[in-house]
């Protein structure tokens, strides 16, 4: 039976490692299970309505590209097909169905790997104070949304529950995790987000920025978590872009801006969200899924 929006996941036969903003982890021993919920958060706050399917649809799109990758980048995932999952997974296979992942347990690299293709959200805040993004200068006088000359990679710490990302340079990058480590990952995040970008495009998309993750297996670098969604990525309609203001997107810039809108502070306990709002964010998300992957939400 097909189930509802799920905000929170309850599975008292597995042990529950950690909640995200988004995703519930379970310690399946020497592997994990990850499962995408519909919950969504705006400036590091969940809110407290689900964008139904929104699991699924990040689910699905991060299958895509993993498959799309698979001959450029290890990467951690066995499975999405429940079928397949580990015995005690089977009684909650209802739940699990299309929202959740079997995958290889990983030791994580203590960064988000960012890579930034346009000049938009933090990254032109800091460049309008200092000519520069994380400490690289770029050429004078470009304007929001511009597209830089070349995609730069910006890596930032990846906060505690509650915390705030915070941007670190690559010489930080390298002394925590090796010059030789960091420089791997630097260029397949590089590779990644031209190779993702270029096809983006081809689909009548523009690839803003994305954040990624990685982990070591056996001292193997592995590709991990959530792949080029709207949770991680900027997206935006070529059609409709326009240098010199903040383009319409396919990610949760609409929830911000109506939050701001609306006169909610961060301060302030989470709001219930609107239908039309959910039912407006939940086609911007679905829309991305169909035009980078050619397939709607499959049941």
């Amino acid at each position: 039976m097909a189930e509802g929006p799920i905000l929170e996941t309850h599975f008292p036969d597995l042990k529950l490692m950690s909640r995200g903003k988004v995703r519930d982890i379970y310690d399946l021993g020497d592997s994990l299970l990850i499962v995408a919920t519909d919950r969504i958060s705006a400036f590091d706050v969940v809110m407290p309505t689900p964008i139904p399917d929104k699991g699924k649809i990040l689910t699905q799109l991060s299958n895509f590209w993993l498959r799309f990758f698979s001959n450029m980048v290890e990467q951690h995932l066995i499975s999405i097909n429940v079928a397949d999952f580990p015995a005690p997974c089977q009684p909650y296979a209802a739940q699990l169905a299309g929202r959740s992942m079997w995958v290889k347990k990983a030791r994580v690299l203590p960064f988000e790997c960012i890579v930034r293709g346009y000049l938009v959200g933090s990254g032109w805040k800091d460049y309008q104070k200092t000519g520069q993004v994380c400490g690289i200068p770029l050429p004078p006088n470009m304007q929001e949304a511009q597209r830089i000359p070349e995609p730069i990679f910006t890596p930032s710490t990846k906060a505690e529950k509650g915390g705030h990302d915070e941007n670190v340079s690559f010489l930080q990058m390298s002394k925590s995790i090796g010059e030789e480590m960091a420089a791997r990952v630097r260029d397949i995040s590089l590779k990644i987000y031209t190779k993702a970008a270029e096809y983006a495009l081809s689909r009548g998309i523009i690839l803003a920025d994305t954040k990624l993750e990685f982990g070591l297996i056996e001292g193997r670098l592995m590709l991990i978590d959530e792949v080029l969604t709207p949770d991680s990525s900027r997206f935006w309609p070529a059609d409709r872009y326009k240098v010199g203001c903040s383009p319409e997107s396919f990610d949760k810039q609409y929830l911000r801006d109506y939050l701001v809108q609306s006169g909610w502070k961060v301060s302030d306990p989470p709001p219930e969200l609107p239908a039309d709002v959910v039912a407006n964010t939940r086609s911007r998300y679905l829309e991305a899924l169909e035009r980078l992957s050619g397939h709607g939400l499959e049941s």
